[in-house]
Formats: C-alpha cells, sequence, structure tokens
C-alpha cells in the first residue's frame, strides 16, 4: 500500500505494476535454476545457523519484498530438493509481480510458497507469526523510512533466526545517479511509467561516449535486463545506496550483528594491496575500517550483501577441525573448484570485473575431492593420511583450505549433531 502523500512511493508502486522487475518468463523455469545470495540454502545453514540447525527442523522462511520470485523460486527448490521441510512466504505489494512467482513456482511443481499481497510496514497486522529466516534483498534502499522498516523485520524473526540482506553500493553504482538525476529533471512522477521510459531511452540511445554509465560494467540491468530493468536502474523513484560503514550504522541502529560480509574476501584490502608494509598498517585496523578500504580501494562494490542476526543472540560456527563436522560446498562440487586451482597454487577467484589470487596449500585440491557432504573430516583426513603426508600436517592444512575457501563462501561446514 503506498502512502497517499508519498509521491516518491506511489511511483514506485505504479513501476513494479507496470514493469515487474526483474523481467522473468516463468517458462524459463524449465531450463535452469537462478542461483545467488542471499537466501541460497546452504548459505543459510551456514552463515545464519553456524551449521547447528537440524535438516529435519522445519524452516519458516520470509522473502519481504519478493519480486518476481528469484530467491524465493531458489531456496523454495532447493528445501523441495532436499526434502526439507517448511514454507517460504512471498511478500509483496504488487499483484503484478506476485503473478510472476506463483507462474514460476506452477512450472516447478512447487508447493512449499505461499504468496502475501502487502508490505513490509503491514507484517505486524498480517498475523504471519515468526520466521526463522528473512530476505530484503534490493528492498530497503527504495523505502521511505529503511530503518523503520528493518525494525520491523527484527521483530519477526524466531530466537536465532537471521535475515540475508543486499543494499546498493555507491562506488560501483557510478554513473547511475548521473543520468538518473538526468532524467527526474525529463519526467515527473505524475508522469505514466510508458512515457517515462520512454524517455529513458531516448536519452541512453543518444547517451554522449563520456558518460560514466557506458565505461561501467559491474551491471547490466540497461543493457540486458529488458524495459523494466532499464527502469529499475535509472528511473526508480527513490534510490539511495549505502557504503559498507553507513549499513553498519543502520545495523547498529536497529541492534543488529553482522554474521557475515558476502563475500568475506571481498572486504580484505590485504587481497587488493600487495605492499608488505602497507598489509601491516591494512592489519592496524577493525574489521569494519578494513571492509571500508576495501570497499574504496576497489571501486567496483555495487551492492553489499549481508547476513545478519539480532545483537543479543549469539552465533557459533560449527568447529571445521572436528573429526565429526561435515564439510560441504556451496554449490560448485570441489573437484570442479580444485581443478580451477593454478600449477602455482594459486586459485584466481573474481569479484565482478576484478580478479583476485587465493594461495592455497598443494594438498588443497586433494581435500577439495573429498568434500561430498556425506564424509566427515576425520575420515577425510584419514584418507588424506594413506596418500603419504605427514599426520602433524594435515589438520592445519586443511584449516587453511577450509578458512580461504570460507572466505570466498565456496566451503562451509556443518556439526553431526
Amino acid at each position: 500500500m503506498a502512502h497517499k502523500n508519498d509521491q516518491q512511493d506511489l511511483g514506485l508502486a505504479r513501476q513494479y505494476e507496470a514493469y515487474p522487475y526483474p523481467e522473468r518468463n516463468p517458462k524459463d523455469e524449465t531450463k535452469r535454476l537462478l542461483i545467488g545470495s542471499p537466501s541460497h540454502l546452504n548459505e543459510i545453514d551456514y552463515w545464519v545457523f553456524g551449521g547447528y540447525r537440524s535438516y529435519t527442523q522445519p524452516l519458516r522462511i520470509l522473502i519481504a519484498g519478493c519480486g518476481t520470485g528469484d530467491a524465493a523460486i531458489m531456496v523454495a527448490q532447493q528445501m523441495a530438493r532436499h526434502q526439507r521441510s517448511g514454507e517460504v512466504i512471498c511478500l509483496d505489494r504488487a499483484e503484478a509481480v506476485l503473478k510472476i512467482v506463483k507462474e514460476r513456482a506452477a512450472t516447478r511443481k512447487l508447493s512449499n510458497i505461499r504468496y502475501v499481497q502487502g508490505s513490509i510496514l503491514e507484517l505486524p497486522d498480517l498475523k504471519l507469526g515468526l520466521f526463522d529466516y528473512i530476505d530484503c534483498c534490493g528492498v530497503l534502499h527504495h523505502l521511505p523510512d529503511p530503518a523503520a522498516a528493518l525494525q520491523i523485520l527484527r521483530e519477526q524473526l524466531n530466537p536465532g533466526g537471521g535475515m540475508g540482506l543486499m543494499v546498493y553500493a555507491p562506488y560501483g553504482r557510478t554513473g547511475v545517479y548521473m543520468v538518473q538525476e538526468a532524467l527526474s529533471k525529463l519526467t515527473s512522477l505524475l508522469d505514466p511509467p510508458v512515457k517515462r521510459l520512454d524517455v529513458a531511452k531516448r536519452i541512453m540511445k543518444h547517451l554522449p561516449s563520456t558518460a560514466w554509465l557506458r565505461f561501467n560494467g559491474n551491471f547490466g540491468d540497461h543493457l540486458t535486463g529488458g524495459d523494466a530493468g532499464l527502469y529499475d536502474l535509472l528511473l526508480n523513484p527513490r534510490d539511495r545506496s549505502y557504503k559498507i560503514a553507513e549499513l553498519w550504522d543502520l545495523l547498529d541502529k536497529n541492534e543488529l550483528a553482522v554474521n557475515c560480509l558476502v563475500e568475506p574476501a571481498r572486504y580484505d584490502p590485504a587481497y587488493l594491496i600487495t605492499d608488505p608494509k602497507i598489509r601491516e598498517k591494512f592489519r592496524q585496523f577493525d574489521i569494519r575500517t578494513q571492509a571500508s578500504l576495501a570497499e574504496s580501494l576497489a571501486g567496483n562494490m555495487s551492492t553489499h550483501v549481508v547476513y545478519v542476526r539480532r545483537a543479543e543472540d549469539n552465533i557459533q560456527f560449527a568447529d571445521p577441525c572436528a573429526s565429526d563436522s561435515i564439510p560441504f560446498m556451496r554449490e560448485t562440487p570441489g573437484e570442479i573448484l580444485a581443478n580451477q586451482i593454478l600449477p602455482s597454487n594459486l586459485l584466481p577467484y573474481s569479484f565482478g570485473m576484478l580478479t583476485i589470487m587465493l594461495p592455497l596449500p598443494a594438498q588443497a585440491r586433494g581435500f577439495l575431492g573429498l568434500v561430498d557432504n556425506r564424509r566427515s573430516v576425520g575420515e577425510i583426513i584419514e584418507i588424506v593420511k594413506k596418500r603419504g603426508i605427514e599426520e602433524h600436517r594435515i589438520l592445519p592444512l586443511w584449516k587453511q583450505t577450509f578458512e580461504i575457501l570460507r572466505s570466498i563462501n565456496q566451503l562451509f561446514v556443518r556439526s553431526a549433531v
């Protein structure tokens, strides 16, 4: 429900009814499953529950501002595939986007999704109950009062639950706000969306070669996202971005604590600057300052994805060195990731257009080939021991491998309990 006197909010409501975002064809669900962060089921199991939540425990999930359903379809399909009980509730105030989510779910024959038309601000009155996990991806930066909305979401969490959030970041969106500013002068929020879109298309067709938007390859909605993508990027009535320090301040204000910045290595400036003296200076700063340094130096972060919990809830991650802990990959099978390691034992890993080199022990290939979501750490060590590696070296090498691959969101571990 749009606020009566908020023209930006009314414009936003009109936008998503006219151009449901992101643009999706339900028939494509027969060809592929879109994968991303936040809300990948393996990420939720680790970054929200620390690898301790039993797979047999039903999972209540809220997608707060579901759009056309990428997160909802992904996690609902993963739950169905792995026979995980529970329910995914799609909340959105736009009827047009909910229609598309329903069609996508029907194509996949998913029966674990429920649809609710409404806004985050209406949640307390909707009586949907509490949730183990809440996804709020690409929503807060469009709201009139992000802090108030975040507080409402916080109150809908079960004890020990958590949220996956995504907000826009300024440096990686260089050029976007310049064109937005021009279009705000050339169009009116009172104009029909189709008229505003026509102006944007004409501007983009003749955009000067010097425009920063032409140089920015960190996103492609204006190029491949159809009418919905172009409108959302350049004509969204309310679009703000957050530096990582500003996002952290917003979380503090709402008494939310960070479980993980996705991916952790992305926010480590030591991967960006190899000079040993500068790296030593990096280590003198706390994690927030290091993250801010990485954002400023990399320059290509167009979004921030973060998993958070209520500040009063503690989180403990499963011990990666416990013999009965069970390692599991996020998505890429271990043997495939192992084949990407160079002969120099460096693993190239890309954050958008930026590629960093991760130093791994030579034994990482062998470890990765044994990770199958069933073998325990103890069983892996026993196999590696038979390959002739000294027993006292195996566990430190495994821990090093795990910590590096966890930092790029690729390898997790769960407790056997």
